[in-house]
């Protein structure tokens, strides 16, 4: 089964967006599956969506993964899925919430002690909704701009600290959005995630003489578990908004966010891998739907 073979989940007949923890299992990689033999990952978020797209692909490369979120029964789902269809008891769970600093610090140090370090910290636990930002209020402004940007430098700091104690390399993976020509209906999440690229290219400075790496990765319009927040008919539409006109998989960020911490990013830091189709050359997102005024 190719990854463009990739099929939708459906629920009664109503279209879900995402893939089966079967499908995870068995999609092609382009990496030999020892890449990250003897490593330790920690993926946020990592119960659903491209989280648990990157809990199976780097299960399967040999690390020991860590996974934590908000929803214990996601992370136990995906950590039962890994073991079911792949033999494998190498990952691990944490149900907490990233804006929390003090359960930041505290995954952080559990995970250094029980597995012996962390290697790769995958920032990917976040969310929006679609809105005119007009009509944001407090609460959901605040609400998106303390999980997306605020709980990643919470997750960031913390892992800094641990390896700057240790005296050990790390690298860190910011996974954020196409914020260049603005993200008109979810202004929250755009301002956000402009904050976590721009924090990761400053403390990639800050942070060379540590050996800390910080890259980030942008995912356009992907076949994800994310589009179900849409209206179906909103949905099926992501696909034309970049020039190859389809969508990404959930395999193709994992597999980035991999390049990045493997070997093969050594020389890499400050930077941002967009994987988008092109959307940010070409291309509009209207994810409420696009307003009358713009349709020429």
């Amino acid at each position: 089964m190719s990854v463009e073979k990739l099929q939708l989940v459906t629920e009664s007949t109503q279209p879900r967006w995402g893939y089966t923890m079967e499908e995870l299992a068995s999609a092609p990689m382009v990496y030999r599956e020892d890449l990250y033999a003897g490593k330790t990952v920690l993926v946020t978020g990592g119960g659903s969506g491209f989280g648990r797209a990157m809990t199976f692909l780097f299960a399967r490369l040999g690390a020991q993964v860590v996974i934590a979120g908000r929803k214990a029964e996601k992370l136990e789902a995906t950590r039962e899925g890994v073991e079911r269809l792949l033999g494998l008891k190498t990952v691990t769970t944490q149900a907490m919430t990233i804006r929390d600093p003090e359960a930041c610090a505290a995954l952080i140090t559990d995970t250094v002690q029980r597995l012996g370090g962390l290697d790769l910290l995958v920032n990917n636990a976040g969310g929006q909704y679609p809105q005119a930002a007009i009509d944001f209020t407090p609460k959901g402004w605040h609400a998106v701009i303390e999980t997306n940007l605020t709980g990643t430098f919470y997750m960031m700091q913390a892992a800094a600290r641990a390896w700057r104690d240790a005296g050990r390399p790390g690298s860190i993976v910011n996974i954020v959005a196409n914020v260049w020509r603005g993200m008109p209906q979810v202004a929250h999440t755009c301002a956000a995630r402009a904050g976590v690229i721009y924090l990761s290219k400053t403390l990639a400075t800050e942070w060379a003489p540590l050996k800390i790496r910080v890259n980030c990765v942008s995912p356009g319009s992907i076949r994800s578990e994310g589009l179900n927040v849409y209206e179906p008919e909103v949905a099926a539409k992501f696909a034309d908004t970049n020039p190859m006109r389809t969508l990404g998989d959930a395999y193709d960020v994992g597999q980035a966010v991999a390049y990045l911490g493997a070997p093969s990013g050594k020389f890499i830091t400050g930077e941002v891998l967009v994987v988008d189709g092109g959307n940010n050359q070409w291309g509009d997102v209207w994810p409420a739907g696009k307003p009358a005024y713009f349709e020429v």
